[in-house]
């Protein structure tokens, strides 16, 4: 079993909206990683940060994504920091890997100030660039697409997608 697509991207490219529209359009089902995390510790990823720190989140979200590639058929959604993983990088080679990319303006606009993402609080723009700055070559070291989410809706970005799938092997 083989996931349709892998969708990766910073906080605000839209992962987990996208994920929805190309699945329902290619008549699959979702996985969200973050999503399984919260159904497995029964708490929030906020909460998992707060309560037990980056390094045990990143160790669960690594088994996370590790469960969905081996499980899932149809479209998985990763996490923003999923590809901070060397292993999960590693896992990702043998996959269909979309990148959705988006620029420092508009993923402040979509995530807001007030966020409850723990690798955002304070200056929630500055980690944010320090943050996507950080992740870009991830990304596109696993990407077989990137898409520039900018100036698209969802509907838009699942076109794109679902382009790509069609002419992919």
């Amino acid at each position: 079993m083989k996931p349709v697509v892998v969708i990766v991207g910073p906080p605000g490219a839209g992962k987990s909206t996208v994920a929805e529209e190309l699945a329902a359009r290619l008549g699959v089902t979702v996985r969200d990683t973050d999503a399984d995390i919260e159904a497995e510790t029964g708490t929030s990823v906020q909460d998992v940060f707060i309560d037990h720190g980056e390094a045990h989140f990143r160790a669960l979200e690594e088994e996370a994504v590790a469960r969905a590639l081996d499980e899932h058929d149809g479209v998985v959604a990763l996490g923003g920091g999923a590809v901070l993983s060397d292993r999960t990088r590693k896992r990702l080679r043998d996959h269909r890997v979309i990148f959705l990319d988006v620029g420092l303006t508009q993923a402040v606009r979509r995530v807001g100030l007030g966020t409850g993402r723990p690798l955002l609080l304070g200056n929630v723009r500055a980690q944010l660039k320090q943050l996507m700055d950080a992740r870009e070559v991830l990304y596109r070291e696993v990407a077989d697409l990137t898409v520039l989410t900018d100036d698209l809706d969802p509907s838009q970005v699942a076109d794109q997608a679902a382009a790509f799938l069609e002419g992919s092997p």
